[in-house]
């Protein structure tokens, strides 16, 4: 037997064999991180996958057929302007408002599609870490001061993490925009303004079906959250309208799907997930059996599904094992996080940024866990570190980011992340 090629099997059933004989099965600590990680698991399944993954991964999809290559060169590409590059990464990111694990599909599509590693890079960390909502709620709970820091760390950060990433991979990226340069430019099917108002159809979609409850009941954002689903709707419509007379589908199976889903909506009007998914579930029957570009399109969400969910739910199982839940325990005590991340010192900044780093926060719940860690003790710098660092990265989400664009570039981006979160804590801390 060869035992050079045999020793890392040999390693893991040894691993495993170790972690199964010393399992603290009667310890309630680990009884309760347990079913912690169970319930954020499916807390995750239940708010998550329906409305956030699923429409990400139909636009990560549509993103791979129907926008060109050239398109994505010109504005995020290699040889791309960097002002106009990166702008268009951390707006668009921006806008979506989106959790870390949800701008994985799309992160996924553009990269894939010949997006340079800096524009990618900074739209991966935009997404979740430029959310004007959840800016607008620290601001107001945590303070204005502590708002502002994040809103300008968080985009400062896009860009330079964005910038630092293609210098790192400079030679790299040479490469591809050699390869790129190579390539045919792709015919196109239809007018650009038809693919735009399809993917802003989309984007709506993604965006007003997961707008959060506000504080207040009056305002704007509330008049938004009111009429979500009205939104929703209209947006749903307004892509069944152009799935058939720009993108040629049949009438009659969209007009059904979307019929049963009003029927539906009509039926059970307190459980919307029933009608986003038979929404869903209609449209994948719908364009999952054409040979089509939009076949293609079912195609490619689906390729994005396979490879991202199981990631995803494994990460959420141990992220849930060892931290759990808001408000609840998990394997690590919280107060052990909250004795690391005491005072302003460099130590208490690097372990709440490396706390961030693998902690999963959905969207704008970050907010309330960091109040309640402030209350305990928690320093002004160590805060802004965890909010710079933890609604952009978690556990789940490296697992992803390594699968798209290897395990080196994945930790660089990590350290890099961990290092300015704890660089500008740090300073805040020292000034505030």
């Amino acid at each position: 037997m060869n035992w050079k090629s045999e020793w890392k099997p040999l390693a893991l059933i040894v691993a495993a064999f170790l972690i199964f004989f010393y399992l603290p099965i009667d310890s309630l600590r680990f009884r309760g991180a347990v079913v912690e990680a169970l319930a954020l698991t499916q807390w995750y399944a239940r708010e998550h996958v329906i409305l956030c993954l699923i429409p990400a991964f139909f636009i990560a999809g549509a993103i791979a057929v129907f926008v060109s290559q050239a398109s994505v060169m010109k504005y995020l590409g290699a040889r791309a302007n960097k002002v106009l590059s990166y702008c268009v990464a951390s707006v668009s990111g921006s806008i979506l408002a989106v959790c870390s694990c949800t701008v994985l599909p799309l992160f996924a599509g553009i990269y894939r599609m010949g997006a340079g590693l800096g524009p990618a890079t900074a739209f991966l960390y935009s997404g979740p870490a430029i959310n004007v909502l959840a800016i607008v709620l620290t601001a107001r709970i945590l303070g204005l001061e502590l708002g502002v820091a994040r809103a300008v760390g968080a985009i400062v950060f896009s860009v330079v993490i964005g910038l630092l990433m293609h210098l790192i991979y400079r030679r790299e990226e040479t490469e591809k925009v050699n390869a790129q340069m190579a390539m045919p430019e792709p015919a196109v099917n239809r007018p650009l303004y038809q693919n735009g108002l399809y993917f802003a159809a989309m984007v709506a979609v993604l965006v007003f079906a997961n707008w959060g409850r506000p504080d207040e009941t009056t305002g704007a954002w509330y008049l938004v959250y009111s009429n979500k689903w009205l939104i929703t709707s209209i947006a749903a419509i307004g892509l069944s309208t152009m799935l058939i007379f720009w993108f040629g589908l049949s009438k009659m199976p969209i007009i059904l799907t979307g019929l049963a889903a009003a029927i539906i909506a009509l039926l059970f009007p307190h459980e919307p997930l029933l009608a986003f998914s038979t929404a869903v579930i209609g449209l994948s029957l719908i364009i999952g059996r054409r040979s089509d570009e939009s076949g293609e399109w079912f195609s490619q969400s689906w390729g994005f599904a396979k490879q991202i969910l199981p990631l995803l739910f494994g990460g959420i199982l141990v992220a849930g094992l060892l931290l759990g839940r808001p408000g609840q325990e998990g394997f690590i005590p919280s107060q052990w996080i909250v004795s690391w991340v005491g005072g302003n010192s460099l130590e208490s900044n690097l372990l709440a940024s490396i706390a961030g780093a693998f902690m999963y926060f959905a969207t704008l719940t970050e907010v309330p866990i960091i109040q309640g860690l402030v209350g305990n003790g928690m320093g002004k710098g160590p805060a802004l570190a965890l909010l710079l660092a933890g609604p952009a990265l978690s556990l789940p989400n490296m697992l992803v980011i390594r699968s798209v664009m290897g395990t080196q570039k994945t930790i660089v981006f990590v350290v890099l992340v961990v290092v300015m979160a704890t660089a500008t804590g740090t300073i805040y801390g020292s000034l505030f």
